[in-house]
């Protein structure tokens, strides 16, 4: 899978705001086949500061993402939300879905 996080610094003014700006973008992407999660957080440190966790099943489906319409529309609506050029990490992992933290394992959760 292609697994991806970014920070999106967002405009204070609309820091509030940014679950519903990315909304319409949101829903789309999670329809995508291919789209595995797609998960935003706010940062506890920097209330401005969003961050997206999202993976796609493998590249086709990344870039089936990156060309769709929705895309290409969050390209031209949210970077006016924005502060700065969101920051990325993006790497393929041989995996599909998330691995459990052994390290602070629940008894009897799976």
């Amino acid at each position: 899978m292609i697994f991806i996080t970014a920070k999106f610094q967002v405009r204070a003014e609309d820091a509030e705001r940014w679950p519903e700006i990315v909304g319409e973008f949101t829903q789309a992407t999670r329809k995508e086949p291919g789209c595995l999660w797609f998960e935003w957080s706010r940062s506890l440190s920097d209330s401005d500061e969003y961050v997206l966790v999202e993976a796609f099943r493998d590249e086709a489906a990344g870039g089936a993402h990156v060309t769709s319409d929705h895309f290409k529309k969050a390209q031209q609506t949210l970077p006016p939300h924005l502060v700065r050029t969101p920051r990325i990490v993006s790497v393929v992992v041989p995996q599909d879905d998330w691995s459990l933290l052994g390290e602070l394992a629940v008894p009897g959760s799976g």
